[in-house]
């Protein structure tokens, strides 16, 4: 597979120095590389897999570790994510987004996409690999069903009140959670949001292009209800069994075009 020139030199560069530490046994590629669709722009995914009695030593020196094997820019630990044994980076110049995920060799199997083996020392961590296939999480249609009409409700007192910097937030929360992974899931892909949208699925990148908005109550209106409309449309084609709350459908919706319409009356 050809890399950027970016991330190759990062690869050969950065390698042979993360090998130089025996508690370390191999080292694969998540994300695009993985997946065979890196590009200039793309972050650099590592899975490091570190012997499982060695672990604990290994954790708390991630970021000089980091620091050692390539001049780091700026750094910082995963909590945020969820996951404290990740350290995000940028190293450089020039500059290049790297992602650090240290995890014993036991628990490497416990993924939700594919990996690529760019270097190991023995053997394992192929095995473990060949013997778990990644487990990607699966849409939840009926979870998403259960909180949309409570979400939308929540949006529109927003919209009465004139907090437009709440709505112009929360419409980008539901195309995060809720229209995205609605794509993801069409086209048997990873529900990652709305990342790589415009290039895996245009023409619903051009549909929800009425989801987004500027700082203007009359637009936040209208893609609020272009986000409803989306919605229908896209949960009735997902062919997910799940069970539409029509009451709240219909009041929740309701109570949006009643906040849509005092909107337009005030702009009269």
């Amino acid at each position: 597979m050809a890399l950027p020139a970016l991330h190759g030199r990062f690869l050969e560069e950065v390698l042979p120095r993360i090998e130089r530490d025996e508690r370390i046994v191999a080292v694969a590629a998540a994300g695009s590389i993985a997946n065979g669709r890196p590009d200039e722009h793309s972050d650099v995914d590592l899975v490091l897999a570190v012997e499982d009695d060695r672990f604990d030593s290994v954790l708390p020196e991630r970021i000089d570790l980091v620091r050692s094997w390539t001049p780091l820019v700026a750094a910082f630990t995963g909590e945020h994510v969820g996951e404290p044994r990740l350290i995000i980076a940028v190293v450089g110049p020039p500059l290049l987004h790297v992602d650090f995920k240290f995890v014993r060799v036991s628990d490497v199997g416990d993924r939700v996409d594919g990996l690529r083996v760019l270097w190991e020392r023995d053997g394992r961590l192929s095995a473990v690999l060949a013997g778990r296939p990644p487990r990607p999480p699966q849409l939840d249609l009926q979870w998403i069903e259960d909180r949309f009409w409570v979400w939308v409700h929540y949006a529109a007192t927003k919209l009465a009140r004139g907090e437009l910097f709440e709505v112009v937030g929360f419409l980008a929360f539901l195309r995060e959670t809720v229209l995205g992974p609605l794509t993801g899931h069409r086209e048997g892909r990873l529900l990652q949001g709305v990342r790589r949208f415009e290039a895996l699925d245009p023409e619903r990148a051009e549909a929800m292009r009425a989801t987004v908005c500027g700082y203007d109550r009359d637009e936040a209106g209208r893609a609020l209800l272009a986000c409803v409309d989306l919605y229908l449309r896209w949960s009735a084609a997902s062919g997910l069994p799940f069970d539409r709350n029509r009451d709240a459908q219909a009041l929740a919706v309701a109570f949006l075009e009643n906040a849509v319409g005092r909107e337009d009356d005030g702009a009269r």
